[in-house]
Protein backbone atom coordinates (compact mmCIF):
# COMPACT_ATOMS: atom_id res chain seq x y z
CA UNK A 1 0.00 0.00 0.00
CA UNK A 2 1.21 3.53 -0.56
CA UNK A 3 0.66 5.96 1.39
CA UNK A 4 2.10 9.31 2.14
CA UNK A 5 3.09 13.14 0.44
CA UNK A 6 6.48 14.04 -0.72
CA UNK A 7 7.75 16.91 -2.68
CA UNK A 8 10.37 16.74 -5.07
CA UNK A 9 11.58 18.46 -8.09
CA UNK A 10 12.29 17.83 -11.81
CA UNK A 11 15.51 18.25 -13.08
CA UNK A 12 16.58 20.29 -15.96
CA UNK A 13 15.62 16.51 -18.56
CA UNK A 14 12.62 15.89 -16.73
CA UNK A 15 13.99 13.06 -14.17
CA UNK A 16 11.76 12.72 -10.93
CA UNK A 17 13.54 11.59 -7.56
CA UNK A 18 10.54 8.71 -6.38
CA UNK A 19 10.81 8.53 -2.61
CA UNK A 20 12.51 5.79 -0.97
CA UNK A 21 9.81 4.95 0.54
CA UNK A 22 7.53 4.17 -2.91
CA UNK A 23 10.44 2.38 -4.42
CA UNK A 24 10.06 -0.89 -3.13
CA UNK A 25 6.18 -1.01 -3.83
CA UNK A 26 6.81 0.48 -7.41
CA UNK A 27 9.32 -2.26 -8.16
CA UNK A 28 12.17 -2.27 -11.42
CA UNK A 29 9.64 -1.70 -14.06
CA UNK A 30 6.17 0.12 -13.76
CA UNK A 31 4.12 2.09 -15.48
CA UNK A 32 2.98 5.70 -15.63
CA UNK A 33 -0.15 6.89 -17.21
CA UNK A 34 -2.61 10.21 -17.58
CA UNK A 35 -4.70 9.87 -14.35
CA UNK A 36 -7.86 12.04 -13.54
CA UNK A 37 -7.83 15.88 -12.10
CA UNK A 38 -4.65 16.56 -14.16
CA UNK A 39 -2.49 14.79 -12.81
CA UNK A 40 -0.24 11.16 -13.19
CA UNK A 41 -1.25 7.33 -12.35
CA UNK A 42 1.88 5.34 -11.43
CA UNK A 43 1.22 1.82 -10.88
CA UNK A 44 3.10 -1.51 -9.73
CA UNK A 45 2.86 -4.03 -12.70
CA UNK A 46 0.79 -6.27 -11.18
CA UNK A 47 -1.79 -3.51 -10.06
CA UNK A 48 -1.53 -2.61 -13.51
CA UNK A 49 -2.50 -5.61 -14.75
CA UNK A 50 -5.65 -6.01 -12.46
CA UNK A 51 -6.45 -2.90 -13.92
CA UNK A 52 -5.87 -3.87 -17.32
CA UNK A 53 -8.16 -7.12 -16.96
CA UNK A 54 -11.08 -4.35 -15.81
CA UNK A 55 -10.52 -2.24 -18.78
CA UNK A 56 -10.50 -4.91 -20.95
CA UNK A 57 -14.04 -6.11 -19.64
CA UNK A 58 -15.36 -2.76 -20.37
CA UNK A 59 -18.12 -2.78 -23.51
CA UNK A 60 -16.06 -1.54 -26.70
CA UNK A 61 -19.78 -0.69 -28.27
CA UNK A 62 -19.80 2.16 -25.96
CA UNK A 63 -18.39 5.48 -27.10
CA UNK A 64 -17.48 6.46 -23.33
CA UNK A 65 -15.92 3.07 -22.91
CA UNK A 66 -13.61 3.32 -26.27
CA UNK A 67 -12.73 6.86 -25.47
CA UNK A 68 -11.82 6.42 -21.91
CA UNK A 69 -9.51 2.98 -22.56
CA UNK A 70 -7.86 4.88 -25.28
CA UNK A 71 -6.80 7.86 -23.17
CA UNK A 72 -5.50 5.81 -20.39
CA UNK A 73 -3.64 3.25 -22.44
CA UNK A 74 -1.94 5.56 -25.00
CA UNK A 75 -0.79 8.08 -22.59
CA UNK A 76 0.89 5.03 -20.63
CA UNK A 77 5.16 4.39 -20.32
CA UNK A 78 6.99 1.99 -19.06
CA UNK A 79 9.36 3.17 -16.45
CA UNK A 80 12.39 2.12 -15.05
CA UNK A 81 14.34 3.90 -11.63
CA UNK A 82 18.06 4.77 -11.97
CA UNK A 83 20.57 4.47 -9.48
CA UNK A 84 19.63 7.83 -7.81
CA UNK A 85 16.10 6.81 -7.69
CA UNK A 86 14.79 8.68 -10.42
CA UNK A 87 12.21 8.06 -13.49
CA UNK A 88 12.47 10.00 -16.76
CA UNK A 89 8.93 11.12 -16.89
CA UNK A 90 7.71 11.64 -20.95
CA UNK A 91 7.88 15.13 -22.03
CA UNK A 92 3.86 14.76 -23.09
CA UNK A 93 2.93 13.50 -19.63
CA UNK A 94 4.81 16.25 -18.27
CA UNK A 95 2.57 18.40 -20.41
CA UNK A 96 -0.70 16.83 -19.24
CA UNK A 97 -0.21 16.87 -15.68
CA UNK A 98 1.34 20.64 -16.09
CA UNK A 99 4.74 19.26 -14.56
CA UNK A 100 7.13 22.35 -14.31
CA UNK A 101 9.83 22.04 -10.97
CA UNK A 102 8.43 21.62 -7.97
CA UNK A 103 5.83 18.10 -8.06
CA UNK A 104 4.05 16.09 -5.20
CA UNK A 105 4.37 12.74 -5.01
CA UNK A 106 0.98 11.18 -3.19
CA UNK A 107 0.46 7.22 -2.03
CA UNK A 108 -3.02 6.76 -2.92
CA UNK A 109 -3.71 2.78 -1.64
CA UNK A 110 -2.60 0.99 -4.70
CA UNK A 111 -0.80 3.76 -6.85
CA UNK A 112 1.44 6.15 -6.55
CA UNK A 113 -0.04 10.08 -8.24
CA UNK A 114 2.67 12.69 -9.56
CA UNK A 115 1.26 16.50 -9.28
CA UNK A 116 2.65 19.64 -9.86
CA UNK A 117 3.13 21.06 -6.35
CA UNK A 118 0.61 24.25 -7.27
CA UNK A 119 -2.48 22.46 -9.13
CA UNK A 120 -2.17 19.92 -6.00
CA UNK A 121 -1.94 22.76 -3.14
CA UNK A 122 -5.23 24.18 -5.35
CA UNK A 123 -6.80 21.06 -5.48
CA UNK A 124 -6.77 19.94 -1.83
CA UNK A 125 -7.41 23.00 -0.74
CA UNK A 126 -10.72 22.92 -2.59
CA UNK A 127 -11.29 19.47 -1.54
CA UNK A 128 -10.21 19.82 2.64
CA UNK A 129 -13.29 22.56 2.36
CA UNK A 130 -15.78 19.71 1.93
CA UNK A 131 -13.76 16.88 2.78
CA UNK A 132 -16.58 16.04 5.32
CA UNK A 133 -19.28 16.30 2.19
CA UNK A 134 -17.62 14.25 0.11
CA UNK A 135 -17.40 11.70 3.08
CA UNK A 136 -21.44 12.00 4.39
CA UNK A 137 -21.69 11.26 0.07
CA UNK A 138 -20.11 8.46 -0.46
CA UNK A 139 -23.04 5.83 0.64
CA UNK A 140 -20.97 2.62 1.09
CA UNK A 141 -18.55 4.26 3.05
CA UNK A 142 -17.94 3.30 6.77
CA UNK A 143 -15.70 3.85 9.40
Amino acid sequence: MFMGEFEHALDSKGRLTVPAKFRDGLGESFIVTRGLDKCLFVYPRDEWNVLESKLKSLPMTRADARAFVRFFFSGASECELDKQGRILLPQKLRDYAGLQKDCTLLGVSNRVEIWDTEIWANYAGEAESSFAEIAENLVDFSF
